[in-house]
């Protein structure tokens, strides 16, 4: 079995292939009521509250008519669990419950192998594209576990926001396979996710990912299942995001060994690719959590720097601070929430200014996979198209708007 050591969405992202639009599926937005709404309910009707550009876009440069969400940037033109669960995030906001379905009967054919319901629930394999022989199918099928929490998630909101029992019967089984099957315990910090079930915990060494731990996420599975791990686990990812970024700058990777939080042995501590989403994840959070502002504190070093420098760098050292390159559209995307939470308008106009790229469709230089994702998720929050409470909870616009 491959062990998933690099970022799974990101990876060729420093490729740069661009690939002009292509006909899509039209995106839909919101319903003129959500209360009593069928499973097999049509799509919301374009323009009913406003249309979400980039997201219809996003579905339809990445989104095939199956579900299934396609990078295109990497040779094997992976579909990740990580692309289809933050999809059903942005379908959920968008309203968009036939994409939504689309994507999460691939997820349950292609990546769980048809055991996902709420009695027979199997993680879903990573990676899924093409083969050195040219077939198509499961590349890596150990699984990933922020993917997996952001399914379990998307599945618990889906259930409240949509009424359906269905989705939130099967968000509460993976969730608790994913206690069962993706946490360990460290001495004296507590309940601590493991990036997957294998491959993680070796020779007196447990690694982990900073960038895996969304706070709203971990607070809306406390609510869902208050007899599981989830706030305790939300007190270590704190834990082990401020004590491995010393400079307020988080790494991608960080380890366990000996009682204690070190620089991962085989990635460094570098800060890149992977640990930008820590930053986006912070900036999410609501005001009202507890650990919001300290959390946010703990990963200072990235505003001064910006500040200093105009630019978010590429490449950062954790423990020193010395960087290098300049980040790419994607952290401009990760950063807009951040900069919106700390309350700093310089750092938040540069965003806009970059992420207005995501708006204009050039041929040879259209946004890649990766710049689109953490796009959407940075410009839909800090144009009010979602929050979430102080529970977790997703607080899309249209639940206001269209009710």
């Amino acid at each position: 079995m491959q062990v998933r050591l690099n970022r799974k969405i990101g990876v060729a992202l420093t490729l740069g292939l661009g690939v002009g639009l292509g006909l899509g599926l039209a995106a839909s937005t919101c319903l003129a009521s959500i209360m009593k709404v069928s499973q097999s309910a049509p799509a919301p009707a374009p323009g009913a509250c406003g249309d979400w550009t980039g997201y219809r876009l996003f579905v339809e440069r990445f989104v095939q008519a199956d579900g299934r969400v396609v990078d295109y940037s990497t040779p094997t033109q992976q579909t990740t669990s990580e692309g289809q669960s933050y999809a059903m995030f942005f379908a959920l906001v968008a309203n968009d419950r036939a994409t939504f379905d689309r994507l999460l009967g691939w997820t349950r054919s292609n990546l769980a192998g048809n055991q996902f319901d709420g009695q027979n629930v199997r993680l879903p394999a990573w990676q899924w594209g093409r083969k050195p022989d040219g077939s198509f199918g499961v590349l890596d099928p150990n699984s990933a576990a922020d993917s997996d929490l952001w399914i379990a998630y998307d599945l618990l909101q889906a259930g409240r926001l949509w009424q359906d029992a269905s989705y939130t019967q099967l968000g509460m089984a993976l969730a608790a396979q994913i206690a069962r099957q993706e946490t360990t315990s460290l001495s004296g910090v507590g309940p601590m996710l493991l990036p997957g079930p294998q491959g993680f915990v070796e020779n007196g060494v447990t690694r982990m990912n900073p960038s895996y731990l969304p706070l709203p996420v971990l607070r809306a599975l406390a609510q869902a299942q208050p007899g599981g791990p989830w706030n305790r686990l939300a007190d270590s990812a704190y834990k082990l995001v401020k004590t491995t970024s010393p400079q307020g700058f988080a790494p991608d990777w960080a380890a366990w060994q000996n009682g204690q939080f070190v620089v991962d042995p085989k990635n460094g501590d570098v800060g890149s690719y992977d640990a930008i989403r820590t930053y986006l994840w912070a900036g999410l959070t609501s005001p009202a959590d507890r650990l919001a502002k300290p959390w946010l504190a703990a990963l200072g070093g990235m505003r001064a720097r910006v500040a200093q420098n105009g630019y978010p760098p590429e490449k950062v050292s954790s423990t020193s601070g010395a960087a290098s390159g300049e980040g790419p559209l994607s952290y401009w995307g990760a950063l807009a929430p951040y900069f919106r939470s700390l309350g700093d308008e310089h750092g938040l106009g540069l965003a806009r200014t970059h992420l207005s790229a995501l708006d204009v469709s050039v041929p040879g230089r259209e946004p890649v996979y990766y710049d689109r994702v953490l796009g959407l998720f940075g410009t839909g929050f800090i144009d009010g198209r979602y929050r979430f409470d102080e529970a977790g909870r997703l607080v899309p616009a249209w639940r206001n708007g269209c009710a």
